[in-house]
């Protein structure tokens, strides 16, 4: 097979000329986050480390014992924000669990094994702090969205012993990873991305999840049926390198393309929320009591 051309790649991986209306949607998001954190108890730019941006906004629960879902945003690792991503979280809070939605620096002021690095900060706090927020810190999920699915895949199979030695091993219970990015290596080769990812063989080598060990955790890849087809592939080499057992689902979900694959997560009756119910434990949706 020929090595694929910079400009084949490009055409792959930029998502905002893929979708004509990325930047419709992305204002959605963040008009839908604004109304969300007006209308949501919530608890804004807690610290959970001393660099600039680790910052953690939390969608608490009046339930004690609930299970946690850490959502980290997409954007390549280069762009938005954990602001425009509380659209996320009222469904879920509404549904019984605490919701906590990380920010974290970006390339290319950091590197992405800083990024890597400050989400498992952001999922220690999580662990320590969860109960006093109504979580559980013995059921917490990771669900990502594109280079937040990446960071989801790498939090599922991360040695948290090496981060805090109060920290179990079996941090994440599981994850879910919405049009994730599981082998970096076309990236590198990805012109208007490699200017600000700054990716080398051995960053990729060490940052690629398909090069870690499958966790005892399940992880479940998706992808939207409209996206392309390297997005397609990112989901299903990470089933080939971890097995069916560690990826139990890797599907494409029917009509979506890489934006409004998120839209689904937050709608209760699509099936891309159900898989995240059911990774929380989550058996009923509460607003329909």
């Amino acid at each position: 097979m020929a090595r694929p051309t910079e400009a084949w790649l490009t055409a792959q991986y930029d998502n905002r000329a893929r979708v004509p209306e990325a930047a419709v949607l992305l204002r959605r998001w963040a008009e839908a986050s604004s109304l969300a954190r007006s209308q949501t108890e919530c608890r804004l730019d807690i610290a959970y480390g001393e660099e600039p941006g680790e910052t953690l906004d939390v969608f608490p629960t009046p339930t004690p014992g609930a299970p946690v879902l850490v959502f980290i945003h997409g954007g390549y690792w280069r762009a938005l924000d954990k602001s425009d991503h509380s659209f996320v979280a009222p469904v879920f809070a509404d549904e019984g669990a605490l919701v906590v939605v990380p920010n974290y620096a970006l390339c290319p002021t950091v590197s992405m094994e800083r990024i890597a690095l400050q989400m498992a900060r952001a999922l220690a706090w999580v662990w320590r702090h969860a109960a006093e927020h109504g979580g559980d810190p013995n059921r917490i999920v990771v669900a990502g969205h594109s280079a937040g699915g990446h960071l989801a895949a790498m939090m599922s199979c991360c040695d948290w012993k090496a981060v805090g030695i109060d920290l179990p091993r079996d941090l994440v219970k599981g994850a879910l990873s919405l049009s994730g990015l599981h082998e970096l290596a076309p990236l590198m080769r990805t012109p208007f991305l490699q200017r600000d990812l700054r990716l080398d063989a051995e960053a990729v080598r060490r940052l690629s999840p398909v090069n870690f060990p499958a966790p005892a955790s399940p992880l479940y890849a998706l992808v939207g049926s409209e996206e392309s087809e390297e997005y397609k592939r990112q989901a299903e080499v990470l089933r080939e390198a971890w097995g069916a057992r560690a990826v139990p689902v890797c599907e494409e979900v029917a009509g979506c393309h890489h934006f409004n694959i998120v839209h689904e997560l937050c709608d209760p009756e699509s099936r891309v929320h159900r898989m995240a119910r059911h990774l929380l434990g989550l058996r009923w949706y509460s607003g329909l009591l």
